[in-house]
């Protein structure tokens, strides 16, 4: 496909809690665009042309973030790899909370806890970071790839304010 620039993708997925009919989320929409590692500079070109600014990877290989414009306030748009960890880690925890309600619920009740005492965003994902880690287990991730999921390097929220 391609979008309405010429910039090729594969799809754009909806992700993130927003993603999860029924399971407690902040009201932000994650998006990923996913495209072949060949067209990552085309696909993140159109995005800056749309008024997205690049941040680059943050830590997470193959997914480039963007901070969105004023228009679209209150979204994180990617440029993610097709087959990356990234994108796997992604699908993995949306499809399987949309398949397992008593999960999804308790993943919610979790999300609810650590969201009244977390001091920052970065704080409220360090929280539940272990109910995540279960959730990839569940969802047939090797422990391999959860333990370099649980080992990138994210900065600071704090340095991308919204």
């Amino acid at each position: 496909m391609l979008t309405s620039s010429g910039a090729p993708f594969i799809s754009i997925e909806h992700v993130g809690s927003t993603s999860v009919p029924g399971l407690a989320a902040k009201p932000v929409i994650d998006c990923d665009i996913v495209v072949h590692a060949e067209d990552v500079q085309p696909a993140s070109e159109a995005l800056t042309d749309a008024g997205f600014v690049e941040l680059g990877e943050l830590g997470i290989p193959q997914r480039w973030a963007f901070k969105e414009p004023p228009r679209l306030a209150d979204s994180n748009v990617y440029v993610i790899v097709e087959g990356s960890l990234a994108l796997r880690d992604h699908l993995a925890v949306r499809d399987l909370l949309r398949s397992d309600s008593v999960r999804r619920d308790e993943y919610g009740e979790i999300k609810k806890k650590v969201g009244a005492t977390a001091r920052d965003i970065d704080e409220y994902g360090s929280g539940k970071n272990a109910a995540v880690q279960q959730i990839l287990a569940a969802a047939g991730l090797s422990e391999e790839d959860r333990r370099a999921i649980d080992n990138q390097s994210i900065p600071s929220h704090a340095e991308f304010p919204r």
